[in-house]
C-alpha cells in the first residue's frame, strides 16, 4: 500500500515562530483524523468543510452527484482489485452542476491524505483554467480545516512541509499539440497521481494519449477525472462514452436535475433555443451535439482570411454596416465590405444614438456606399430614426436578428443566416483586417440545431457567460450579407436581391 503521513504543522522555507505545545497536540490530532480518509474522499469532503457556515452556509454537504463520484472514487481504491489500477471517470454535463467544486475537493483530499501526492489540471482554454477552474481551487482550498498546510499560487497548490516544494503539488497547466512535454512526466511511482481536464471536450486528441503514458505506474493510485460540456460529438471525450466506454465510468448529468442550478435561467434557454435544440442538449441535458463540432466558423477559414489579398473588388458595390452597442463592456463597430474585401473603420465604446448617428453620416459622405445596413434592435433603432431624420433614409436598411430566415429551412433566424453566409464567403476565399480581435468574434460563437433542424447560433449573452466578449466586429460584417446588391457592372440601376435567389454577383 502507498505510504501517507501528515505533514510537519507548519513546515516552509521561512521558519514561523515555535508553536505551543497545544497547537502542537491539535496538529497531531488533525493529520491523525485526515489520514482515516485515505481511502474515503466523501468521509474526508464531509469532515474537512464546515458545512452550513460561511460561504457554504446554503450546503449540508457535497450535491448528489458530486458524492457519487466520491463515493465511486473511495470503492475503487478500497477493492484489492483495483486499488493500483487506473480509475477513469467521465461526466459529461449541463452548466452550473458544481464541476469545478468537485475537482477542488478530490484535489484537497488527494494531497491532504497521501505524501508527494501529484496532482495536474488542465482545461480546454487558458482562460478556463484561470478564471474558473483554479479561483475555485483556490476557495475550497481556503475553506478546508487544514487550509494552512498549503502554499496557494497563481498556477500551483504547493506543500508547506520543507523539501517537498517539488513533489507535493498540484498544478495548472495549459497545453499545446506543438509542445505536449508538461503531460508526458506526470509519473508518480509509488504515490498518488490525480489528472483532471476540465471541459475535456476541447482538450486534443494528442494531450489525451499523452497523458495515457501516466496510467503505467507500478503500485500506484491513479486517478483520472475528465468533466465537460459535451460540445464536440467526436474526439476522445466523445469516446469516453462510446468506444471507450468500457475504461470508464461515465454519468450524463442534466442540470435540472441537480440542486442549486439556476433553474430560471435553465427554463429561459429552454423557451429560447427549444427542448430539442443542441444549444440545450449540450448545456442543460447533457448529452451531446447532433454536429460534430460546435464552432461555426473553424479558426484555420479565419487564419487564412487575414492573409488573403482581395483583387478586383473596386468596382463592386458598397455595403456599410453598423452594429450598434447595447451595454456598457461591449462597442459600436462600423465597417465596409466591397466584394471580397472588408474593412472596419471605427471602433467607438459609449457613444449616444445621435453620436453613433454622426459618425455614420461622415462615413456615408466619404465612402459613398450603396447600401447602409445598421441594427434595429434595441438602441440602434435610435440611430436609424436619427439618421432618417437627417435625410439618410435612402439605402438605409434595418437588422432584426430575430427575423425569420429566407431560407427557413436551413436557419433558424436572420442572424444565423447572416452568420452562415459570412461563413461561405471566407471558406471561399475573402479579406478581412488582420485584427485579432476580429479573429476572436469570428471563431468564438458555438452552433447547434433546432428540433427542425435548423442551424441555430449561440445568443451574445451566453457567449458572455463562457468568458468571451460581445462578439461586435464579426456581428458588424454579418450584417454586410443581409442585403445582396447586384454589381453595377451587371445592372445600371441599384437593385436589392435577397438570400435566397440565385443572383451570386455579390460574391465577386
Amino acid at each position: 500500500m502507498t505510504s501517507h503521513r501528515p505533514p510537519t504543522p507548519y513546515a516552509s522555507n521561512t521558519p514561523p515562530p515555535l508553536p505551543s505545545p497545544l497547537v502542537q497536540d491539535w496538529e497531531q490530532e488533525l493529520g491523525g483524523d485526515l489520514l482515516q480518509y485515505t481511502l474515503d474522499p466523501l468521509g474526508f469532503v464531509k469532515y474537512a468543510y464546515d458545512w452550513r457556515k460561511e460561504a457554504l452556509q446554503d450546503s449540508d454537504g457535497p450535491r448528489l452527484w458530486q458524492e457519487k463520484i466520491l463515493r465511486i472514487i473511495g470503492e475503487h481504491l478500497r477493492s484489492r482489485k483495483t486499488h493500483f489500477q487506473p480509475c477513469r471517470i467521465a461526466v459529461a454535463s449541463g452548466h452550473g452542476i458544481g464541476k469545478s467544486a468537485l475537482i477542488s475537493m478530490v484535489t484537497n483530499w488527494g494531497m491532504s491524505t497521501c505524501d508527494d501526492c501529484k496532482v495536474v489540471i488542465t482545461a480546454a482554454t487558458g482562460r478556463q483554467l484561470a478564471t474558473k477552474t483554479w479561483p475555485e481551487l483556490h476557495k475550497w482550498s481556503r475553506l478546508s480545516i487544514n487550509s494552512h498546510w498549503w502554499e496557494l499560487g497563481a498556477t500551483s497548490v504547493i506543500s508547506r512541509e520543507k523539501g517537498h516544494e517539488r513533489t507535493w503539488r498540484a498544478d495548472a497547466l495549459t497545453w499545446s499539440e506543438e509542445n505536449s512535454e508538461a503531460f508526458s512526466g506526470l509519473h508518480n511511482q509509488g504515490k498518488r497521481i490525480i489528472v483532471v481536464y476540465d471541459e475535456a471536450s476541447g482538450i486534443s486528441d494528442k494531450i489525451w494519449e499523452v497523458s495515457e503514458g501516466a496510467l503505467t505506474d507500478e503500485e500506484t493510485e491513479i486517478i483520472w477525472l475528465a468533466f465537460g460540456n459535451p460540445t464536440q460529438n467526436t474526439g476522445r471525450f466523445r469516446e469516453c462514452f462510446g468506444s471507450q466506454r468500457h475504461r470508464w465510468k461515465t454519468m450524463q448529468i442534466d442540470s435540472r436535475t441537480v440542486e442549486g442550478t439556476n433553474k430560471e435561467q435553465i427554463a429561459k434557454w429552454i423557451e429560447d433555443y427549444g427542448e430539442d435544440s443542441d444549444f440545450v442538449r449540450i448545456r442543460v441535458r447533457g448529452e451531446f451535439p447532433r454536429a460534430g463540432s460546435t464552432q461555426l466558423i473553424p479558426s484555420d477559414t479565419v487564419a487564412m482570411a487575414r492573409r488573403y489579398r482581395a483583387e478586383g473588388f473596386t468596382s463592386l458595390p458598397k455595403i456599410l454596416a453598423c452594429d450598434v452597442a447595447r451595454y456598457g463592456d461591449a462597442q459600436t463597430v462600423i465597417g465596409l465590405r466591397q466584394g471580397r474585401k472588408s474593412v472596419i473603420l471605427a471602433k467607438h465604446r459609449g457613444l449616444s444614438t445621435v453620436q453613433t448617428a454622426e459618425r455614420l453620416i461622415a462615413f456615408i459622405q466619404s465612402e459613398a456606399p450603396d447600401a447602409t445596413v445598421v441594427d434595429g434592435d434595441g438602441l440602434g433603432a435610435g440611430v436609424v430614426d436619427q439618421l432618417q431624420y437627417r435625410g439618410y433614409g435612402h439605402k438605409l436598411f434595418e437588422f432584426h436578428g430575430g427575423e425569420r430566415a429566407a431560407d427557413c429551412n436551413a436557419y433558424f433566424n436572420r442572424r444565423a443566416e447572416c452568420w452562415g453566409l459570412m461563413r461561405d464567403w471566407l471558406a471561399a476565399g475573402a479579406e478581412i483586417p488582420d485584427d485579432p480581435e476580429l479573429e476572436s468574434d469570428l471563431t468564438g460563437p458555438q452552433y447547434g440545431f433546432s428540433s427542425k433542424q435548423q442551424i441555430q447560433l449561440e445568443k451574445k449573452e451566453d457567449m458572455k457567460k463562457r468568458g468571451l466578449a460581445s462578439p461586435d466586429c464579426a456581428d458588424m460584417l454579418a450584417m454586410t450579407f443581409s442585403v445582396k446588391i447586384m454589381s453595377k457592372q451587371v445592372i445600371r440601376k441599384t437593385q436589392l436581391v435577397y438570400p435566397g435567389q440565385r443572383d451570386q454577383s455579390w460574391m465577386q
